[in-house]
């Protein structure tokens, strides 16, 4: 592959709902350009873009995928890195990653599905990184799929920005071409996406003449001086009014609308043409960071006259192809056979080739200029969000900014011995997937693993079977109950023994009660008078509550909100020591804290939830039949409620899929343990059953 410039160079995201096309519409686009000879199939498992053997297996996408194409433009050669993500939301940290580099999407909507959640959240990601966009409606070829519809409901839930820049043509209830409404000509499919100028069907002037209208008006808001020829009547060239779109479209004031059939391979090239014409080339935009040398901003245009700096923002870790390390170039050239220093490990790397990747082809290139999108082999210690510098100037960008996983499960190998296999093919997924997290729960001495939700840690059970030849268990996970005392109590605690020669003697008189401090698992006082336990045991009863505080008599977790007091009690000058007050001490607690009514206590964890209005009852009461108590209620963005509650921990295993089925998956949540409060007395025989398990 050639090298490209900064201005011949488009990288663009396709984004949408799961099912609704997209990565059809990459092989489309790739069979347009040359890339392949034939354009693959999800179903046949042999598309560019899902090569991994469970994206073969479930037949979508898991990872983004990198497709690199060649295209001849209207001003000379383009180079269109488009980034093939997944529309599962169980795997937005792959569409986050992508997101992060691009510099336009391709929202694609399914004309018969219509406006998704995924189509929703794609428009949301847009919005958020400013993102110049167009959506691409597909399944134009189904005969029950209704364009108009569709453009309808997206102005309806867009607004004014939504612009048809084609309507279509059909004969005999076929689709068989479109009217250009930029160029106003009609255009009929020959070949794949192919076309000849025909005539604009008369059924279609009326919609024509509104869509042309409002791309006119558009144009005309560009300055005063379209304006006051708008006003005037004049026409606007066909160069003005090209101009004049894309300066809309890079700044996100419009969204073009464009059509074709991914089956049918008809309107790919009409697309490619809006890329090139109407996307910006990566130095339309600034690269901003730090300069770790002064600890200022900087600010840059994607320019490769400068020093380098680049951003890895996904890695690949195959068994098989090795580890990969992609990168968008901002500033200067990457070379092989170069040192460059990782700012974020303060280290630096060997640079071996340089490498383009198309799935999982591997194409060697001499460099990358800025701007462009490329991979390395093998790096030592890079990872995701990494910058890549020279020392000199060490700039370092921010990391890609990715979701928070909250669904989790206990996991252990299911084979002894296999332990470290385990831990090191985790560690190697965790360096792919950011979302994947594992953590070390020595409390309930169980080990966790952490996703956006149940079918993200399916595959990754999968991956470990298949990849890695591990078998991991995955089970519920056990919950940090604490345990304590609702009640005063005065007991004694006596060790006595006597077995030949120096016995064991140790006698105290204590007083348990509610510290009222939840947060702290005990305090201790002495209240002795008259020297009847002297002061140099203090310390060993000491040392025996915090024994007992590790591990409550009632089901075995740590004790909290206990004040002890030591009262009274008696040694004996030969045989006391302080083993014997520590077991005294031991024996007190055991029978008084059961005495004083000792209750279990379980973590509540603070919940925001954000939803569309429309479910918010169903939401509300899913919460209520999950112990939870509802704090507010604040309108959150357009056509959202923000709902704030405390909901038991113990409730919320199964919440992430739950809530994307109640809310069709618009709804988001966060949550972060917060308190404990005690569990009811009907769970408590059942969690004392499990803790014994």
């Amino acid at each position: 592959m050639n090298v490209y410039g900064t201005e011949q160079i488009r990288n663009v995201v396709l984004l949408g709902h799961g099912g609704a096309g997209k990565t059809t519409v990459a092989e489309a686009m790739a069979l347009i350009t040359g890339v392949t000879k034939r354009m693959g199939k999800v179903a046949d498992g042999n598309t560019i873009s899902d090569y991994d053997k469970e994206e073969i297996k479930r037949q979508f996408s898991i990872s983004t995928t990198l497709i690199p194409l060649e295209y001849q433009g209207e001003n000379g050669p383009v180079k269109i890195n488009l980034l093939d993500t997944p529309g599962f939301f169980d795997f937005v940290g792959e569409v986050e990653e992508a997101i992060s580099v691009a510099d336009a999407a391709i929202i694609v909507v399914n004309c018969k599905a219509g406006i998704e959640p995924g189509t929703e959240r794609a428009w949301e990601m847009c919005e958020k990184y400013n993102l110049p966009r167009l959506i691409f409606v597909t399944n134009m070829d189904d005969d029950h799929a209704s364009y108009r519809e569709l453009v309808v409901k997206l102005e309806k839930k867009f607004g004014r920005k939504i612009a048809p820049f084609q309507l279509p043509i059909r004969e005999n209830e076929k689709f068989v071409g479109f009217v250009n409404v930029v160029k106003m000509a009609g255009r009929r499919f020959t070949n794949l996406s192919d076309y000849v100028e025909c005539e604009i069907p008369d059924y279609v002037q009326k919609n024509l003449t509104i869509a042309r209208d409002a791309l006119i008006e558009a144009v005309a808001e560009t300055s005063e001086e379209y304006m006051e020829r708008y006003f005037l009547g004049e026409e606007f060239t066909q160069e003005e009014i090209s101009g004049a779109l894309r300066a809309h479209v890079i700044e996100g004031d419009i969204v073009p609308v464009m059509m074709g059939s991914g089956i049918n391979c008809q309107g790919f090239k009409v697309l490619l043409q809006v890329i090139d014409k109407y996307f910006p080339a990566p130095n339309h935009f600034e690269c901003i960071g730090v300069d770790v040398s002064t600890g200022e901003r900087f600010t840059a245009k994607y320019n490769d006259d400068v020093s380098l700096s680049a951003r890895v923002f996904k890695t690949i870790v195959d068994p098989f192809i090795g580890k990969y390390s992609l990168m968008k170039i901002c500033t200067g050239t990457l070379k092989g056979d170069t040192v460059v220093y990782n700012v974020n490990k303060d280290a630096e790397e060997k640079i071996g080739k340089v490498y383009i990747m198309r799935g999982k082809e591997v194409i060697e290139v001499p460099e990358l200029k800025a701007g462009d999108i490329g991979a390395v082999a093998k790096l030592t210690v890079t990872g995701t969000g990494d910058t890549m510098a020279v020392r000199t100037a060490p700039i370092v960008y921010h990391k890609p900014q990715i979701s928070t996983p909250y669904t989790y499960m206990a996991y252990k190998a299911a084979n002894k011995g296999e332990d470290d296999k385990v831990s090191t093919a985790l560690a190697r997924m965790m360096e792919e997937d950011l979302t994947l997290q594992v953590k070390n729960d020595p409390e309930n001495r169980q080990s966790l693993i952490y996703g956006i939700g149940d079918q993200q840690l399916d595959v990754v059970i999968s991956k470990l079977q298949t990849r890695y030849k591990v078998d991991v268990v995955l089970s519920k996970p056990k919950f940090a109950f604490r345990e304590t005392l609702r009640k005063k109590v005065k007991v004694q605690g006596k060790h006595k023994k006597q077995s030949g020669g120096h016995g064991q003697y140790g006698d105290v008189i204590m007083e348990f009660e509610p510290s009222g401090d939840l947060e702290t698992p005990y305090i201790f006082e002495e209240k002795v008078f008259g020297g009847s336990v002297p002061k140099n045991y203090f310390p060993a009863v000491e040392k025996g509550l915090q024994e007992c505080v590790l591990k409550g008599p009632l089901a075995g977790y740590p004790v909290v909100g206990l004040k002890a007091t030591l009262l009274d009690g008696s040694y004996h000058p030969v045989d006391s020591s302080e083993m014997a007050f520590k077991m005294a001490t031991i024996l007190a607690f055991k029978q008084g804290f059961m005495d004083a009514n000792p209750v279990l206590l379980e973590p509540i964890a603070s919940l925001k939830v954000t939803v569309p209005d429309k479910f918010t009852g169903d939401v509300m009461g899913d919460l209520n039949k999950r112990r939870g108590r509802v704090l507010g209620m604040n309108p959150g963005d357009e056509g959202m409620t923000v709902i704030q509650a405390e909901v038991p921990l113990r409730e919320m295993a199964d919440y992430a899929l739950q809530l994307r089925q109640m809310t069709q998956g618009e709804g988001v949540f966060r949550i972060t343990p917060a308190l404990y409060q005690q569990l009811p007395s009907n769970l408590v025989a059942e969690v004392i059953a499990s803790a014994s398990e």
